[in-house]
């Protein structure tokens, strides 16, 4: 009996070394990530009661993780992007414009991640859209292309593919209001419920629907990315990612730091040959905050490959990732430049169910002229109305200049229409929120306190160099500028003293304004 109980033990140990063997061989995972444009959360019904269905997407959430709560740190593709690529807040890294004036370089020793993917051995494809403000290197991508394809690898090569589906991008609802009548929806126009902020008219019922009927062909063509996965057989072996790549395209949400421009879907389905790398269960929900500086770190985890020091966001997913611990992440931050045409310069702060945001030209209002904006005759017909007077207090907002700090109780106020920042029960909560937006745009440093073509002219040849060296500078134009938030008659003393300075910024403003 002595001995049948030892050998039993010493069974049960080589089983366990063996078991542990395989893990330490095991070849890592394939990461195919899927991205639709310009989708926020709110109009698919798997995140939000008033969105369409999305069978594949539900799918996809079923056999993996749906993330509540991610975020896209900018409202808008090329800025998005490359946050994504890098890893980083692209205030600190010059990245911030939309459209750039100058491509800059990455960070000095840092490279866009998926070159690390592709120097431990991973094929790297992308199909087809990259739409960065960074130098792109060489190294990057095995394929970029429309015909980039996982298929090319080498045999027992692991990939990185990602495929974008443009079939939600703002473009596919610029069309002739005649379309209402020509062209009917398969959505019913009267399912969806228009947001508060809007008028409910026919045009704008019409373009709900027609928005929805994008995003439920786009769902169809996720899932046939899916399929092509499993007749592969590349399915328990891939780790895969969905999410939007900013926010939704009706009027006011892309291109915006409200919910609507940065509060994207989410969803990761976890491979049953590599569920053990993932503190998380099949088919669950988190209410973590994730943002898009935290994916290039997951990516590179899941992979098993050291994250660069200079990357901003940390893994949610992979080996030494404490679920538990991550679950108390409950804060993600946004900026906002120039948009095209449209100058501006905004940023935000969530933390839990608390919105705050900071305006630093509250001097304009959310519908500038914006050419490209206005293509879609739900703008047009906004912009009417308001000059008509037929908006009620919340619709018309859109159109007058922004209070400097606004704080939003977004759980209760989904689609932000009442600013708390003035009410004084909200008064440690405000202070607490601008505490948090000016501890990071400080230390990160912002470079959009200087002007874009001071930055052109003598930052972006290195651009975090340039944020080093001047943060102490940074640091005096965030206080200057903050105190607007202050009664101007106790203010007004340090205010002057400022306006006569000769200070380095107002060098650069006077020198440019001759």
């Amino acid at each position: 009996m002595e001995f049948k109980s030892l050998f039993t033990v010493f069974i049960v140990i080589l089983n366990l070394s063996c078991q542990g063997q395989n893990k330490v061989n095991q070849s890592p995972p394939n990461i195919v990530w899927i991205v639709s444009e310009d989708n926020s959360k709110h109009y698919l019904q798997l995140f939000d009661k008033n969105g369409i269905e999305t069978p594949n997407i539900e799918a996809l959430a079923n056999q993996g993780v749906q993330f509540n709560r991610a975020f896209s740190n900018a409202p808008v593709c090329s800025v998005a992007r490359s946050t994504i690529i890098s890893g980083c807040y692209a205030p600190r890294t010059g990245s911030q414009f939309h459209r750039r004036s100058k491509l800059v370089p990455m960070p000095d020793s840092l490279q866009m991640f998926p070159a690390y993917l592709r120097d431990a051995g991973y094929y790297t494809v992308n199909n087809s859209k990259e739409d960065y403000n960074f130098i792109k290197s060489d190294n990057v991508w095995d394929e970029s292309s429309s015909k980039g394809t996982w298929k090319n690898r080498k045999d027992n090569q692991p990939f990185f593919y990602v495929h974008n589906i443009g079939t939600t991008h703002e473009s596919r609802v610029h069309f002739p209001e005649s379309d209402i009548e020509d062209a009917p929806t398969t959505a019913n126009v009267e399912d969806y419920t228009v947001q508060p902020n809007h008028p409910n008219t026919k045009l704008f019922r019409y373009t709900n629907a027609r928005y929805r009927d994008k995003i439920a062909e786009m769902d169809g063509q996720l899932g046939e990315v899916v399929r092509e996965l499993e007749v592969d057989g590349q399915l328990e072996n891939t780790f895969i990612f969905y999410y939007g790549d900013d926010g939704g395209v009706l009027p006011g949400s892309k291109g915006y730091l409200y919910e609507t421009g940065l509060h994207v879907p989410m969803v990761v389905r976890i491979p049953e040959n590599y569920k053990d790398m993932v503190n998380l269960k099949r088919g669950s929900q988190t209410d973590r905050f994730v943002s898009f500086i935290d994916l290039a770190p997951t990516v590179l985890n899941l992979a098993g490959i050291e994250i660069p020091e200079q990357i901003d966001g940390k893994p949610f997913l992979g080996n030494g990732v404490d679920a538990n611990k991550l679950s108390e992440e409950n804060v993600t931050y946004g900026y906002a430049d120039r948009f095209d045409e449209k100058y501006d310069m905004v940023r935000s702060v969530r933390k839990g169910k608390y919105k705050y945001i900071r305006s630093f030209n509250p001097f304009n209002f959310d519908g500038l002229m914006n050419e490209y904006r206005y293509k879609q005759a739900a703008y047009g017909e906004w912009k009417k109305m308001n000059e008509e007077g037929k908006l009620n207090e919340v619709q018309s907002t859109f159109f007058k200049s922004r209070a400097p700090e606004m704080l939003f109780d977004v759980e209760n106020d989904p689609y932000e229409t009442t600013n708390l920042a003035s009410d004084i029960k909200f008064e440690t909560t405000l202070k607490e929120m601008r505490g948090l937006l000016n501890d990071w745009i400080s230390g990160m440093p912002d470079l959009s306190f200087y002007p874009e073509f001071y930055l052109v002219q003598n930052a972006f040849d290195n651009p975090v160099k340039f944020g080093r060296i001047h943060k102490g500078d940074i640091q005096k134009y965030i206080s200057t500028a903050n105190l607007m938030l202050e009664d101007a008659t106790v203010v007004q003393a340090q205010l002057k003293e400022l306006l006569l300075s000769s200070g380095s910024m107002a060098a650069v403003l006077g020198t440019n304004c001759l």
